[in-house]
């Protein structure tokens, strides 16, 4: 008999959001068990044979559109979001596309994809989201954009930020979503660590991670309504998604992140209290936190103190790493380490 897995492992082995999988079982699309203890488990194989099946007996949309120039082969529609299951809309660029699914990219971005549509499913508050998923021999990439209320403002809303740029601080912490019952703010956290580049722009700002270059950047763009996420991979990646996972779980729990540090700063360095405690608001979820110190050219007395001294002793459970430090800065939070 084969192996039953848990929701999660499975959610990685089909490339599918586990609040999908959820929905599907519920719906009898998929097949399912439970334990004694009434956990659902999942034989693999039988679920992707059913969603073969599925994929199969269904027609692909007219409304699609492929386009082939010189070596680029391209897939658009525009969905309507109410009602949206986004599993059928990946079978279907799979299909019309003849994806390759043993490629490297394979392991990463149907993941990537779901997860970052399912987001514009149940949190953009749109009517629709235009989708393009592009293949060339070198790279799969793919760009969603929906006509919601923006999610740097949404964020904002929700966390009583200052402004919408703090709430790529927040993004980029983990574990950070408006809809804490059905998500758990893994997928934009896992996701713009996975690929080679991610882009999410909203409300005039475009926050943007490139892997590759081991870089980052948040700055202005022209405004548009809605949300736009923009995800690139090399086909021939050895990056593996379980690899990008186990890197910030045990036991498959989400406990450590790496906030970067130069995305909470309001001036040319980080000197004050203010800064620190919001850099450190909401970090208490996690039990090991790196810090990530990169593009940071000083920091002041009062913000290591804050975070080293303070902080560090009202969280004696919780583990601190300090990185990518110039010798500036590793010379005050050390200072601020051995003082404390």
């Amino acid at each position: 008999m084969s192996e039953l897995v848990r929701i999660g492992q499975l959610a990685r082995a089909v490339g599918l959001h586990e609040n999908t999988i959820r929905r599907l079982a519920d719906a009898g699309i998929i097949p399912s068990e439970r334990t004694e203890g009434g956990q659902r488990v999942f034989n693999i194989q039988a679920v992707e044979d059913a969603l073969a099946a599925r994929s199969k007996n269904r027609h692909p949309s007219r409304l699609a559109r492929i386009a082939v120039k010189g070596d680029t082969a391209s897939w658009e529609k525009t969905v309507s979001l109410p009602g949206l299951q986004e599993h059928e809309v990946w079978l279907e660029i799979v299909r019309m596309l003849k994806l390759d699914g043993g490629c490297g990219a394979a392991d990463i971005i149907p993941m990537a994809f779901n997860e970052m549509l399912n987001n514009a499913i149940d949190h953009s508050e749109g009517s629709e989201a235009k989708i393009k998923f592009a293949v060339t021999p070198d790279v799969w990439s793919f760009e969603i954009v929906d006509d919601g209320c923006g999610v740097y403002s949404k964020i904002m809303k929700e966390f009583k930020l200052e402004n919408r740029f703090e709430s790529v601080a927040e993004l980029s912490k983990g574990k950070q979503t408006t809809a804490p019952k059905a998500h758990s703010g893994e997928g934009i956290f896992f996701t713009s660590k996975a690929v080679d580049v991610f882009e999410l722009s909203s409300d005039g700002i475009q926050w943007t991670v490139n892997n590759t270059l081991g870089d980052f950047s948040v700055g202005q763009v022209k405004y548009q309504k809605g949300t736009r996420v923009f995800c690139q991979l090399q086909v021939d990646t050895a990056r593996k998604y379980l690899d990008v996972f186990k890197e910030f779980t045990v036991d498959h729990h989400f406990v450590r992140t790496r906030p970067t540090v130069k995305l909470f700063e309001t001036g040319m360095t980080f000197v004050s209290r203010s800064e620190a405690r919001r850099l450190l608001k909401g970090l208490g979820k996690f039990d090991e936190i790196q810090l990530d110190f990169e593009k940071v050219e000083a920091v002041g007395q009062g913000f290591v103190d804050e975070i080293f001294r303070v902080w560090a002793a009202d969280n004696l459970d919780k583990k601190l790493i300090p990185i990518n430090m110039n010798d500036a800065v590793s010379f005050m939070v050390n200072r601020g380490i051995i003082g404390g």
